[in-house]
């Protein structure tokens, strides 16, 4: 007796929950309030768009399946859409608290050998000060726009996040 019919013929991924989300209740809001201060209003369907485009801004990164992506962040729409951006990439999701001690956030970062972190715009100073003893990060994205990037930090590469979404389509 064969139980093949039974079996999923897709990947059992995270992101599967957000197309759900998206195709049932595409238009129910998400509100958050931004580091920025103001609050942030979007939809369902718009976080799975915005998902898709750091996924692949993620892939144009070189990301690859099995890498880590850690955040450095408050709860907000974001960090949800880089959860399920980064999740159904078949990459490596994991958050860091903020709130440990530096030495701490950098022990966790190089213990899960992240490729990429995300930053909230309050947390950028600590980064600051932890990238030269994160050898493994090769790319710090800050969580704003381009408007509230800060003119002088000492990251050479440092991205913005609304300006990866934008570039892709």
């Amino acid at each position: 007796m064969s139980l093949m019919g039974q079996m999923m013929q897709m990947p059992l991924l995270i992101s599967s929950l957000l197309s759900h989300a998206a195709r049932h209740n595409g238009d129910i809001e998400v509100v958050s309030k931004r580091v920025e201060g103001d609050i942030h209003r979007t939809n369902w369907a718009e976080v799975e768009l915005r998902s898709r485009k750091l996924a692949q801004a993620l892939a144009r990164l070189g990301c690859e399946a099995g890498d880590r992506i850690g955040i450095l962040a408050w709860n907000g729409y974001r960090h949800l859409e880089i959860y399920y951006g980064v999740s159904g990439s078949e990459l490596v999701c994991h958050t860091i608290n903020p709130r440990l001690f530096p030495q701490q956030v950098a022990w966790i970062i190089n213990d899960a050998q992240d490729k990429v972190i995300f930053v909230d715009l309050n947390i950028l100073p600590l980064v600051e000060k932890l990238v030269p003893s994160l050898p493994c990060v090769k790319h710090v994205v800050l969580m704003c726009d381009r408007d509230n990037m800060p003119r002088e930090h000492s990251l050479p590469s440092l991205l913005c996040y609304e300006d990866l979404i934008d570039a892709e389509d």
